[in-house]
C-alpha cells in the first residue's frame, strides 16, 4: 500500500492532507516533498550507490540491476516504514532492511554497502530539494515575465510614492513594478546556483570513507563522484554529515525568495485596500460572510508563507552547530523545517505568478490619488525651484504658508502660489504637475528591464 504522489492520505488520525496549509495545497511543491517523494528519494539514493560501485567493478552489474529494480516505491509500505523508525531515529535503518528482502539474499549484500543512514538521508534530501526548485524556478520565471510586461506597460503610470505610509513625492507603477521583478530575478539566481551545485553525501560511518575502502575501493573519491553523477548533484568536496552549508544555504535563500515575493504581496494588500484600490487581484476571494468582498488570497497567503519562512531557516541555521563526525538531534532537527521552507516556497511561487499575472492596474485611481494633498506632493520640488528666486528662508517661509492653507481651505497648491506676487514669471501648472516630477523613474524602469 502506498499513498499518492503528494505522500499524504486521507483519512481518521491520517496523514496531513494539508487543511489547514491553503498556500501549498495542490501546489508542484507539495508532491515533490510529500512522503512518497520523499520515500522514492531514498530509493534512488541506495540504488545509486549499488550503480555506481558496478560500474567501477566493485558491485555485479546483476546486483546493480536487481537493487535498481527492487527499489520501486510501490512496493514499500510508507506507514510501517514511518512506525519502524522511530526505533533508529530515522527511516533509513527500516528501508535498508525492507530493500534488501526485495531484492533477495542474492545481491542483498550490494544493498547500502559503504554508507551510513545519515548518506542516504542527506541525499535524498538533496534529490527533493532539486526536485522541488525545478517548479519553483518555472513559477518565478513565470512571475518575472509578468512583473516585466507591468513595468513596460505602466512605465509613466504616475502614482504617489508612500514613505512611511504618507504620500512622498510621485512615482510611476512601472518603477515599482521593476522594483519586484529585481528582487525576484535575486531569488531566482539564488535558487538556480543552489540547483546546479547541491551536493551528494557519503562520507561513511564518521565521513572517512573507510568502509569504500573495506569493500575494495582503491579511489574512494572516484566512487563519491560516480555516485554523484548517477544521481545528477554535485559531487562534495569532503563529507558533510557536520558541515551543514549545503543545507543552511538552500533555507538562506528559500528564505530570501518567501522575503522577496513577500515585498510584492506587501505591496498589492496595502494598495487593493478599498480606501486605496489602486490595485486589485484578478479574481479575488470570497468571504464567508460578506457577499461583496472580493479579498487578495493570492497575495494573502504569500505574505503568511514571508512571515513563516525566517523561523523555519533559523532553525536550519542553528543545526549547523553540530557536534562530533556525526551530531545527534542537529541533522534530524533539519527534515521538516527544509521540508516546510520547500513547501511554503514552492506555494508562494505558485501564487505570485497567479497574482502578477492577473493583477489589475488602476491608473486613473493612482492618477485621481495625486491630487489627495493639494498639491503638497510637489512640495520637494517647490522648495528646490523657489530658493534660487526668493532666498531659502522666504521659500520656506511662502511655502509652509501656503501649504497649511491648502488644507485648510481645501485649495490646491498651485492656485493659492499664483496669487504671490513675487511668483507671477513662474509656470506654477507646470511646476505642481505632480506627473512631470517622476525623476528618472522612466529611465531606472528601462535599466532594470534590462537584466535577464
Amino acid at each position: 500500500m502506498t499513498a499518492d504522489d503528494a505522500g499524504d492520505t486521507a483519512g481518521p488520525g491520517g496523514s496531513d492532507t494539508g487543511l489547514l496549509a491553503p498556500g501549498r495545497v495542490g501546489s508542484p511543491a507539495e508532491a515533490a516533498t510529500g512522503d512518497f517523494a520523499f520515500l522514492t528519494a531514498l530509493l534512488d539514493a541506495e540504488a545509486a550507490l549499488t550503480r555506481a560501485q558496478a560500474s567501477l567493478g566493485l558491485a555485479p552489474a546483476e546486483a546493480a540491476d536487481a537493487v535498481t529494480a527492487a527499489a520501486d516505491p510501490a512496493r514499500f509500505d510508507l506507514h510501517t516504514l514511518a512506525s519502524r523508525a522511530r526505533a533508529g531515529g530515522n527511516p533509513v535503518i527500516p528501508l535498508v532492511a525492507d530493500l534488501g528482502t526485495a531484492v533477495g539474499a542474492g545481491h542483498a549484500a550490494f544493498v547500502h554497502r559503504g554508507a551510513t543512514s545519515q548518506d542516504i538521508m542527506d541525499t535524498a534530501t538533496m534529490l527533493v530539494a532539486v526536485r522541488t526548485l525545478d517548479p519553483i524556478l518555472a513559477d518565478l520565471a513565470r512571475t518575472q515575465s509578468a512583473l516585466a510586461r507591468l513595468a513596460r506597460v505602466h512605465r509613466d503610470t504616475v502614482m504617489p510614492g508612500r514613505t512611511l505610509t504618507q504620500h512622498a513625492v510621485p512615482t510611476t507603477f512601472g518603477l515599482k513594478a521593476a522594483g519586484w521583478r529585481s528582487l525576484v530575478l535575486d531569488a531566482r539566481d539564488r535558487l538556480q546556483h543552489l540547483r546546479d551545485n547541491l551536493p551528494a553525501q557519503l562520507g561513511g560511518a564518521a565521513g572517512t570513507l573507510a568502509a569504500l575502502v573495506a569493500y575494495g575501493a582503491s579511489d574512494p573519491e572516484a566512487l563519491v563522484e560516480a555516485y554523484a553523477r548517477e544521481l545528477g548533484l554535485a559531487a562534495p568536496v569532503l563529507p558533510w554529515h557536520t558541515l551543514r552549508a549545503p543545507v543552511a544555504d538552500l533555507a538562506g535563500a528559500l528564505a530570501f525568495t518567501a522575503g522577496a515575493l513577500g515585498k510584492t504581496a506587501a505591496d498589492v494588500l496595502t494598495l487593493s485596500r478599498t480606501e486605496i484600490r489602486e490595485l486589485s487581484e484578478g479574481s479575488g476571494g470570497g468571504s464567508s460572510a460578506m457577499p461583496h468582498k472580493a479579498n487578495p488570497v493570492r497575495a494573502t497567503l504569500i505574505a503568511a508563507a514571508a512571515r513563516r519562512a525566517p523561523q523555519l531557516a533559523a532553525t536550519l541555521y542553528g543545526s549547523m552547530a553540530a557536534e562530533d563526525e556525526r551530531p545527534a538531534g542537529a541533522w534530524h532537527a533539519e527534515w521538516e523545517p527544509l521540508r516546510d521552507l520547500l513547501r511554503l516556497v514552492g506555494g508562494a511561487a505558485r501564487d505570485a505568478a497567479e497574482l502578477t499575472g492577473g493583477l489589475r492596474v488602476h491608473a486613473d485611481t493612482m492618477r485621481a490619488h495625486l491630487d489627495l494633498t493639494h498639491g503638497l506632493i510637489v512640495s520637494e520640488r517647490l522648495s528646490a525651484e523657489l530658493a534660487p528666486v526668493l532666498g531659502r528662508a522666504r521659500a520656506k517661509e511662502l511655502l509652509t504658508g501656503a501649504a497649511r492653507r491648502a488644507t485648510a481651505e481645501d485649495r490646491p497648491l498651485g492656485e493659492l502660489l499664483a496669487e504671490e506676487p513675487e511668483l507671477t514669471d513662474l509656470d506654477l501648472t507646470a511646476l505642481t504637475d505632480p506627473t512631470r516630477y517622476t525623476g528618472s523613474a522612466g529611465a531606472l524602469t528601462d535599466r532594470a528591464l534590462e537584466r535577464r
